[in-house]
């Protein structure tokens, strides 16, 4: 094996590893932006945050931005998304979730060290279609601590942030620029945030109350 191949490989296990071996570390927005800040760095990721990429990225991130919020805010109205986001255990300060943990925390370093990081590495390791797929694994192993931790299907998660990782990197590759899966992730984590901040208030203003046995989970996210 070519020894750019083993380094997308070890690149992808270190990535996964680190969900597992520091969940409670990673999850706070200082060592998350880190780590995301140091690999670019490092690695000397390409970004494309300069004309014309710059423009292209904010085009189809704005374009699949909306249609992520539209989407969220469609099945928001289905009766079981709304009694699961009601039932969900929030993080105490949503201020600080949605200005800090989501943009800082999470989106920022996850597509620094996924699209931007191993999803340049890999490419050039494995080619376009094989690179994107392993970076899309290894985007998707890493939330199996987050689905354990919030209760969710650790499968039906790994799935779906899998995908999510797929297309953030199509974003990232058909654009030219870090702006597009940035802006579209973003949208996710913020749609779903504020849909279950909604569907909590609006059951308090009910009479209705987040469930007394629920476990606190660390002040971070929606996941994807």
């Amino acid at each position: 094996m070519r020894p750019s191949k083993v380094r997308a490989g070890a690149l992808a296990a270190a990535l996964v590893g680190w969900s597992f071996a520091a969940p409670w570390v990673r999850w706070r927005p200082v060592p998350n932006a880190a780590l995301g800040t140091g690999l670019v760095a490092i690695a000397r990721s390409p970004l494309g945050l300069c004309q014309p990429a710059l423009r292209s990225g904010m085009r189809y991130g704005l374009a699949a931005g909306a249609a992520v919020a539209l989407g969220v805010a469609a099945i928001t109205a289905l009766p079981p998304v709304r009694a699961a986001m009601a039932e969900r255990d929030l993080p105490e300060h949503p201020g600080r979730w949605l200005l800090l943990n989501i943009p800082i925390g999470t989106v920022w370093p996850e597509e620094a060290a996924y699209r931007a990081t191993l999803g340049t590495v890999a490419e050039r390791a494995f080619g376009p279609t094989r690179g994107r797929l392993l970076q899309a694994a290894a985007f998707g192993l890493w939330h199996i601590v987050d689905a354990r931790v919030t209760g969710q299907p650790v499968i039906g998660t790994v799935l779906g942030t899998g995908i999510a990782g797929w297309f953030f990197g199509w974003l990232n590759a058909r654009s030219g620029s870090l702006a597009a899966p940035i802006l579209a992730h973003l949208a996710v984590n913020e749609a779903a945030a504020l849909a279950a901040i909604g569907v909590q208030r609006h059951a308090r203003g009910r009479g209705g109350r987040p469930p007394a046995d629920a476990v606190r989970w660390p002040d971070r996210r929606c996941r994807n």
